[in-house]
């Protein structure tokens, strides 16, 4: 690994209600590394996410971004640490009623002082790269319409942009082609592995859809019941592998690293 973004160290994370959401997960990820993480609904992706982007506290264990103890951070330089990391979701999260553009802007809201990013007032030079990653993202056209009409895929694109526009270290996407079809996801996932390749950005990427897993993702993250139950190349995914990932068993410690 030339060099670690991310460290996960036994992770542990259990909700009010006594659900135990993740119990000791462990990984490290580098730069360029295009992981994919798999597990049946409740296994913890969404939660694994979460935390590593300080959405929800851990109960223990650290998270590094870098060198840095994000569970430690607070206040501005919690907001910093932020920058370094973009968000792709499920549903977007577009500003609908704003435009394209605005929207790929708000990607750097986190780099503006309070009263320019209250007002909207971006650099100029902002605005060129937005535009320029907009071209790049087959959307130059719909720079100045709304987001509310562009169709999902157009959406998701839009959503990709706007977390490039962070120059982020690592990019995680919380089931960004759940809602699409099977074309449209196979385009946002080579996107994805396309411009992350491209740009050295780490990314995370949670799914459903196995077949894509195995087919983008370098490394797979299997999850079930809060745990890591294999971690490795994606191209030794086999059925017993999947298996074990969604059955909850786990592989011999040889096998699942």
């Amino acid at each position: 690994m030339d060099q670690t973004i991310l460290t996960v160290s036994q992770v542990v994370k259990t909700y009010p209600n006594g659900v135990h959401a993740l119990q000791g997960v462990s990984f490290q990820v580098g730069r360029g590394e295009f992981v994919g993480v798999l597990g049946p609904s409740g296994s913890g992706k969404s939660t694994l996410i979460r935390s590593i982007n300080r959405l929800i506290d851990i109960t223990s264990g650290r998270i590094l971004l870098g060198d840095q103890d994000i569970q430690s951070l607070q206040g501005r330089a919690l907001r910093h640490a932020r920058r370094r990391i973009g968000m792709i979701f499920q549903h977007y999260n577009l500003v609908e009623r704003l435009s394209v553009m605005e929207n790929l802007l708000h990607g750097t809201l986190g780099y503006l002082h309070t009263l320019p990013s209250l007002v909207g007032a971006y650099r100029e030079e902002d605005k060129r790269r937005a535009l320029e990653l907009l071209r790049e993202f087959e959307l130059g056209d719909y720079a100045y319409h709304k987001a509310s009409q562009l169709s999902g895929g157009q959406k998701q694109r839009v959503g990709i942009a706007r977390a490039v526009m962070q120059a982020p270290d690592l990019l995680l996407c919380d089931e960004p082609i759940s809602s699409l079809d099977p074309v449209t996801s196979e385009n946002i996932m080579n996107l994805l592995y396309t411009m992350s390749q491209q740009r050295g950005i780490a990314c995370i990427v949670n799914l459903h859809q196995v077949e894509f897993a195995r087919r983008f993702a370098t490394r797979i993250i299997g999850l079930n019941g809060g745990q890591v139950v294999y971690d490795g190349p994606a191209s030794q995914v086999d059925d017993r592998v999947i298996a074990a990932i969604y059955r909850g068993a786990r592989l011999p410690e040889r096998e699942a690293s």
